[in-house]
This record gives C-alpha cells, structure tokens and sequence, in this order.
C-alpha cells in the first residue's frame, strides 16, 4: 500500500519551489474549453447510409442532451484538416475501400484509406476490439484470460481504455506544444471490416434488404451496421521503428544540428511518456524519420504512436514496473536543455494552465459510457504527481534518466472551499513506497 506522506507543497501546485505551504488558492474551478465549431472547418458528410456506410456522417443532433455522436464531430470539427482527412476515409468505405486489419499486435486494429491515391491516411483501433474488448480478432489475449487470469491486464490501468489513452496522449502533446504525437481523437465508425456479432451482421443485412425493396418502409429502419467508438490516429510515413534505425545510426558522423534536432526531439518524448506515465513505451513503438538531401541528412524527426497503455490510476506496484525503455539511451545521461524548460516550466508553474489541461482531458475520457469520476481523479493525481517532478527535474537541469528515478508521487486535490466568491483548491502530496517485484521488467 502506498503511504500518505503530506509534503509541502509550493504556493501553488506547480509554482514557486521554494514555498512552505501544501494550502494553495486558485480563481475558479477547472476551465472547459470553449464548444462550437471552429471558423473555416469543413462540415461532417451528410448523406443516405446503409450497412457499407460509416454512420459518423450523420449531422450532429443538437436537441436536448447533446448526443455522444455530436461530441464527437464537434471535437473532430475544431481540427479542419483532421475533419477532412476522416471525410475522406468515410468517402472511402462508402465506396467499398474497408479499412485493412493489422496483422501485428495483440488488438484488432485497422489501414484507414481514403484520398485520390488511396493511401493509407490512419489507424483506428475500436474500443471494442481492444486487448480485452469483447471483440478482439487476435486470439492470444482470449487465451491468456482463461488459462492465465492471474495476468490479466495491467492492476495500474482501465481496461479497453486504451482508445482514450491514444486521444488523450494528443491532448496533451497539444497542450504543451510537444510536437511527437500524429493528430489523434475519438471518432465513430462503421465498416463490414470490422469484427462484428453474428447477429449485428444480420440485422444490418436484413435492413438493407428491406430498405432497397422498400424505400419508405426503410426510412424508418436504422440502417448499417453499429458505430464503433474508438481512436483514430494519422498515418506518418517514411518513418521506421527507433529499435532498427538507432542501430544503423552513427551519430559521430551525424551532422551537429542533426544531433541536437534528435536530442530536443527525444526530450519532448521523454516528457509526453513522463506525464502520461506511458507503461509500454519499447524502442518499437516511437518512429524515427530522416529527411536526405543528396546523401546528406537534412532533417530528422520523432514520432510517438501506441499510447494506448497509459494513464494509470496508480503507479505499478504489483509484479511489473514497465520502465521507459529510452532510458537506457545515451541522450538520456544528457541533461535538460534551456529551450525543453523554456517550453515547459511557464505551464508546469501556474495552476489554472495545468487545471485546463485535466479539464481537456476530462471531454475526452467522459465520452466513454463507463466513465468513472473517481478513477479520472486517481489518474489525474498520478499525472500531477509527475509534474511536480518533472519541474524539480528541468529547473534543476537533471537528465531523463535521472528524472525517471525521481520518487513515485500522487497529487491529490482534498477539497474545494469557497472563500470570497473564489474557490481555493487544496492539495496533499502521496508519495508511493511500495515498489513492484520485477522492477527492471
């Protein structure tokens, strides 16, 4: 169990290090962000839908209770290129292009397609057809349920939340301007691709038929097989696993600005996988891309995918402790730089910027119909109590892998009093001390 250990915190939760108080005042309770559509962003598809059509193109209802489906494309709405680029993968199914299973993983995942080349543009992973979902393609995690229940998942994380882990990932690389994470939201859809209940499959047939024999009885009927909930994120290419490229890698004869371009880079996935508390970051599940010119490299780039394992209630205290495997790196003896900190300190030091980061966070998890209000609050905690050392870290110029062996610590928010028309939010600082059992695994 973990022990309570009240330690001082600073004026606020993340300002002044050298403040002798764990009592802090903010103006106001959590900031959502402002709804609506953002000015310019193309509409969602709107069109007659049948069992090939993905149903996220239906136009979002805004009668009473603001349906699921219109959070959805109201989130997707905000990012134009984004709301394209799903247009175009629907367009694309419409006319017969499913997305493509993956063959790799332990999840059914899935090549969104689209576009006039119709290439690859994204990969959705449903809820449902999560390690644990109820339609999982892969057999290996069936199997490991029954003859192995005693390993079943991860006691730190929610399981089939790894949709929300992706999304929110982006939430915060977004936030802090991290620039690692492809754009990547919750999205709803719809493809005879995806794995499916046999009786669904006759259902949608059945209405189909109906529907083409007789068109006003149809229109009455709810065509197509059922959305999927889950996250879609953007296809990068030309990239390649960091676990093949690092090894090929002569960083002598790199140029200069090169290795200090892949050095801030890497700072910024140490700090993405830090705050998330990331339990599955490998060395081949974040992508390295170098840009040649004549032979020479130009420019080179980092790219975080598979963030679905992230965001857990408490650290892992069991059997495993699922450490950052960028930590054995040489770039992760080097020590912080100034721009890293220049990025990060002015947010991690003021409480209603890291307040409107748990309230993004918040729209997103809430799209899910299992929400728990108590177990966000555990996960925020965790993600606080990596701030709080992750601003000691940069502001004492400590390296990632000195950070990474900074005490385990939860930020937990007591309570709310009003006080003068204000609501002062209070803090208490736990500092986890019981380790797991393999801590090097």
């Amino acid at each position: 169990m973990a022990t309570p250990l009240t330690v001082d915190l600073s004026t606020t939760l993340l300002g002044n290090h050298d403040g002798d108080t764990d009592s802090v005042g903010s103006n106001g309770t959590p900031r959502t962000p402002s709804g609506g559509y953002a000015p310019g962003s193309p509409s969602i598809r709107t069109r007659k839908h049948s069992a090939r059509t993905p149903l996220l193109s239906r136009a979002p209802s805004r009668g009473p209770g603001h349906t699921l489906e219109a959070r959805v494309n109201e989130f997707i709405s905000r990012d134009p290129p984004y709301a394209a680029m799903v247009n175009s993968i629907e367009a694309a199914i419409e006319d017969g292009h499913n997305p493509k299973l993956i063959s790799q993983g332990s999840s059914g995942s899935y090549f969104c397609s689209g576009g006039d080349d119709g290439g690859i543009l994204a990969v959705f992973k449903p809820k449902d057809e999560e390690p644990y979902g109820e339609f999982n393609p892969k057999w290996n995690k069936y199997i490991q349920r029954i003859l192995c229940p005693c390993c079943f998942g991860r006691g730190c994380l929610v399981n089939n939340h790894g949709y929300l882990s992706e999304a929110g990932a982006y939430v915060v690389d977004e936030f802090f301007k991290l620039s690692v994470v492809p754009p990547t939201r919750v999205v709803l859809l719809s493809s005879p691709s995806f794995h499916y209940s046999k009786v669904a499959r006759l259902k949608a047939e059945a209405v189909d038929k109906v529907t083409g024999g007789f068109p006003d009885l149809g229109r009455h009927l709810q065509n197509g097989l059922p959305l999927k909930m889950g996250s879609l994120q953007k296809f990068v290419s030309g990239y390649k696993d960091a676990s093949v490229l690092l090894k090929k890698l002569d960083w002598a004869t790199m140029p200069p600005h090169i290795r200090e371009s892949f050095q801030r880079q890497f700072e910024r996935l140490v700090v993405l996988d830090y705050l998330i508390r990331n339990t599955d970051r490998g060395m081949d599940n974040w992508l390295i891309k170098i840009t040649e010119v004549d032979g020479v490299p130009e420019s080179i780039h980092v790219a975080a995918i598979d963030n679905g394992l992230a965001f857990p209630h408490k650290h892992p205290d069991d059997w495993r402790a699922y450490p950052y495997h960028w930590a054995y790196l040489a770039q992760a003896k080097t020590p912080f730089s100034q721009e890293t900190a220049n990025l990060l300190l002015p947010i991690l030091s003021d409480d209603d910027r890291v307040e409107s980061l748990v309230s993004r966070i918040y729209d997103v998890f809430t799209l899910d119909k299992h929400f728990s209000k108590g177990t966000f609050e555990r996960q925020m905690a965790v993600m606080r109590g990596q701030m709080v050392n992750l601003r000691e870290a940069l502001r004492k110029r400590k390296s990632p892998l000195q950070l990474v062996q900074m005490p385990n610590a939860m930020v937990m928010i007591q309570h709310r009093t009003p006080q003068r028309g204000r609501s002062e939010r209070t803090y208490r600082q736990v500092v986890a001390k019981r380790l797991p059992f393999f801590t090097n695994w």
